[in-house]
């Protein structure tokens, strides 16, 4: 069974991860303060029905998320 959660969560970081990288000095907008806290969101709700192996993915998501917003 798919944990739609955990996929919605993995794509909130990818989309927002995109915008972040392709907004830099190409006309496209960066990702805001809400795409960041919609991301983070989505990865709490995945928790409560994430398998070991996708908290383990959401754990990296998480780490990406920080990272990034190191960078910036």
């Amino acid at each position: 069974m798919e944990n739609n959660l955990f996929q919605r969560a993995r794509n909130a970081v990818t989309n927002m991860m995109n915008m972040q990288n392709g907004g830099q000095g190409q006309g496209q907008a960066q990702a805001s303060p809400q795409d960041q806290q919609a991301a983070q969101n989505a990865i709490q709700a995945a928790y409560q029905d994430a398998t070991p192996e996708e908290r383990q993915e959401l754990q990296q998501l998480e780490q990406q998320l920080k990272q990034h917003n190191q960078l910036k």
